[in-house]
C-alpha cells in the first residue's frame, strides 16, 4: 500500500495522458524515478545541440521550443503547457536536442533521466503504447504546420497558430465566441513563429484590433469573434494563390 505522499503522487500521473492508462504498481515504479525541477522566467531548460537526455513533464507554467538558424536567428516552434511531456525524442533516438527549451514564466517540471525513462518503455507495453500515440499526435501537429506554411501567408500562417492554441489553452470569456489565451509571448517571439519582422507583427495585430477580430496585451491573446477569426483565416488561402505567379 502506498504511503500518502506517494499515492497523491500517482494520483497527479494519472492525470497526465501519458501515464493514464497504466496500473497503480507501474506508476508506483514511475514516481520514484520523477524529480521536480523549478525554473523561473526565460531559463533555459536546455539547448539545442546539447547532449542531455532527461525526459520532462511539464506540471506548471508553459516551456516555449525554438531553433537557432547558422546565421543565429530564432524560429519559435511550439508551446508545451500543464501534462505535456518534453525531451523524449532525445531520450529515445540518444541524440542531441534538435531545439532548445525556454521557461515562459515560472515552470515546474518533473523530470526522469533517460535510462530509467528507456528502462520503463521496455518494461511497461502499455507505457510504450501511450508514447507511441503521444508521438502519432505530435506527428499530426507538425504536418498540420507543414501544411500551414504551403496554404497561408504569414498573416494565415500566425491566425492558424493562435487558433491551434485558442484550442489547446483558450479560455471562453463572457458569451459570445470569444476567447482568453495566456500564451506569455512577445511580438518578437510572435513574429518568430511565422519568419516576419516585429514591426510586421505589430501592424498586423493593430489592424486586426480595429477590425474586432483580436485583441493582444502583454502576451495575452483575446479571439473576439472565433467564426470571424476562422473566417479571415481561410481567407488567407486565396491571398496566398493570389499572390503567386501563377
Amino acid at each position: 500500500m502506498p504511503d500518502r505522499q506517494t499515492a497523491q503522487r500517482i494520483t497527479r500521473l494519472k492525470q497526465i495522458p501519458l501515464f493514464a492508462a497504466l496500473k497503480t504498481a507501474d506508476l508506483e515504479r514511475l514516481v520514484e524515478d520523477f524529480r521536480v525541477r523549478e525554473y523561473t522566467r526565460d531559463e533555459i531548460i536546455f539547448r539545442q545541440g546539447d547532449e542531455s537526455r532527461e525526459i520532462y513533464v511539464v506540471i506548471k507554467g508553459k516551456v516555449r521550443i525554438f531553433k537557432i538558424s547558422p546565421s543565429g536567428n530564432e524560429t519559435s516552434i511550439t508551446i508545451f503547457s500543464t501534462d505535456d511531456i518534453i525531451g523524449e525524442q532525445a531520450a529515445i533516438s540518444n541524440r542531441p536536442r534538435n531545439a532548445s527549451a525556454k521557461a515562459i514564466g515560472s515552470v515546474s517540471l518533473l523530470t526522469m533521466s533517460q535510462e530509467r525513462f528507456i528502462y520503463h518503455l521496455e518494461n511497461v507495453p502499455t507505457l510504450a503504447l501511450s508514447l507511441a500515440q503521444l508521438l502519432s499526435q505530435k506527428l499530426d501537429w507538425t504536418a498540420s504546420f507543414a501544411e500551414s506554411i504551403a496554404q497561408f501567408d504569414a498573416a494565415g500562417r500566425l491566425l492558424h497558430i493562435l487558433l491551434y492554441y485558442t484550442e489547446r489553452y483558450g479560455q471562453k470569456t463572457g458569451e459570445g465566441e470569444s476567447y482568453k489565451v495566456d500564451l506569455s509571448l512577445n511580438q518578437t517571439d510572435l513574429a518568430s513563429m511565422v519568419g516576419a519582422r516585429r514591426e510586421w507583427i505589430n501592424r498586423l495585430l493593430g489592424d486586426w484590433r480595429k477590425r474586432g477580430l483580436i485583441e493582444y496585451d502583454r502576451g495575452i491573446i483575446y479571439i473576439l469573434d472565433l467564426n470571424r477569426v476562422v473566417a479571415e483565416r481561410d481567407s488567407r488561402i486565396e491571398a496566398n494563390y493570389s499572390e503567386s505567379d501563377w
